[in-house]
């Protein structure tokens, strides 16, 4: 059981729109929540769960606005949150911009969607791209919609129509992977993860099914193939278009895919990562005049490969002024907003090393930093590079008509939480 009925507020608690699935939750009951809000928020006990009596608020904030589910039963919160996430993102898709201006604009076609999107307190269609094959929308105006139900809703495959044509038949894959690294002043690894993402772009015409294969540790323990060039993949998430029972028997992702962009899977692995970029910093202060900061990067990924758009950007004293650089390669610009060091250079090789030195006045050295420097945060992208190694393996295409088509793989690393301390 999801909510019995969701709410829109602005920010002052006053209710924009309202849907009540089950007629069970009396409407005065929402002016209860914006009181309940702020007394929590005083007391330090701000919670995402709101209770008055009986009735409970489950809520979350987007812009200018609070989205709140009621419910009187020990329902399923967790699948409560995800519908209202998902009406986020189903709205945006509408709107471009969901806040207080879009909800007032836009009222009658929202009060489509919610009876779409939920009945009786189960979620039902929550797919923007087949929402919009029946609810259409020109300007601010709601447009009569399709007499006949589109198929896709009674469809077994509900996240893609029937009948896409293309004269190309096309598949792009791009496999992503961030990096999230913290290393201490000692250069020891304190936290080291990749989380990837593969991501596909679908140009197939009927309905064809994809089977797609990884180098997966786990298949290659199955099916007796040596490890060396395997990677042990966790936290797997799918789309909904895969199906699992096939993956839990034999690790294989098959899948009847939706058209156009979407993520197919995500994962994480915990494995210890060389930094691929190491930075070294020395801060020379000089009493009552100036600091000077050298910084040196060098790049400890594979000789062949090259990080794009890099951007280091190094801590500064909050009271630097009259900064002077001089680089190697690239630029170095101040941000005092920041107060940081910005160093950028468009094209770094792996093995290469460049230096930046900073030159700052310094007017008001005698007051300490009693707070520890912040870490130093490094951004870049490595294309046709993969820091766990994984490998698309395989792409087949099977379609009932027979046609050819050509699966297209790019390999992307770029930086998550990528920090270095320094001393």
């Amino acid at each position: 059981m999801s909510a019995s009925a969701v709410f829109i507020l602005d920010v002052k608690g006053k209710p924009l729109i309202s849907r009540n699935y089950k007629g069970d939750i009396p409407m005065g009951e929402i002016d209860y929540f914006m009181p309940l809000l702020v007394q929590h928020e005083e007391e330090g006990a701000l919670a995402p769960l709101l209770s008055h009596g009986r009735v409970h608020f489950l809520w979350i904030k987007h812009s200018n606005l609070y989205l709140v589910a009621t419910t009187l039963k020990n329902a399923n919160a967790s699948l409560v949150y995800s519908f209202l996430y998902k009406t986020v993102e189903v709205f945006s898709e509408y709107f471009k911009e969901l806040e207080e201006e879009s909800i007032r604009d836009n009222f009658v076609i929202i009060y489509e969607l919610l009876d779409e999107l939920m009945d009786f307190g189960f979620p039902q269609t929550t797919d923007s791209k087949i929402l919009q094959e029946y609810i259409t929308q020109q300007g601010n105006k709601l447009e009569t919609g399709k007499s006949r139900v589109p198929p896709t809703v009674t469809n077994a495959v509900s996240w893609r129509s029937e009948g896409i044509k293309y004269k190309k038949n096309e598949v792009f894959i791009d496999v992503i992977e961030s990096v999230n690294l913290l290393v201490n002043a000692n250069g020891s690894v304190l936290l080291s993860e990749i989380v990837g993402t593969i991501k596909l772009k679908v140009f197939l015409s009927g309905m064809p099914e994809l089977r797609l294969g990884l180098n997966d540790r786990v298949l290659f323990e199955l099916t007796g193939r040596s490890k060396n060039k395997s990677v042990e993949l966790e936290d797997v998430k799918f789309h909904q278009c895969v199906r699992l029972s096939r993956f839990d028997n034999d690790r294989t992702i098959s899948f009847i895919p939706p058209d156009g962009d979407f993520e197919l899977m995500s994962y994480r692995l915990s494995t210890q990562v060389k930094p691929l970029i190491w930075i070294e910093s020395v801060i020379e202060k000089f009493s009552h005049s100036r600091v000077e900061i050298m910084v040196k990067a060098k790049g400890q990924f594979k000789k062949q490969s090259v990080a794009n758009g890099v951007e280091i950007s190094v801590p500064v004293p909050s009271d630097a002024d009259s900064p002077r650089f001089k680089t190697s390669v690239g630029s170095a610009k101040y941000v005092p907003e920041k107060n940081v060091v910005v160093w950028s250079i468009k094209s770094f090789p792996g093995g290469k090393e460049y230096l930046m030195r900073a030159h700052f006045g310094l007017p008001s050295v005698e007051k300490e930093e009693v707070e520890g420097r912040p870490p130093i945060g490094v951004k870049f992208e490595i294309p046709y590079f993969t820091v766990s190694g994984i490998q698309v393996r395989y792409m087949k295409i099977i379609e009932k008509s027979g046609y050819q088509a050509l699966p297209w793989v790019r390999y992307i690393t770029q930086s998550g939480d990528y920090q270095l301390r320094t001393t």
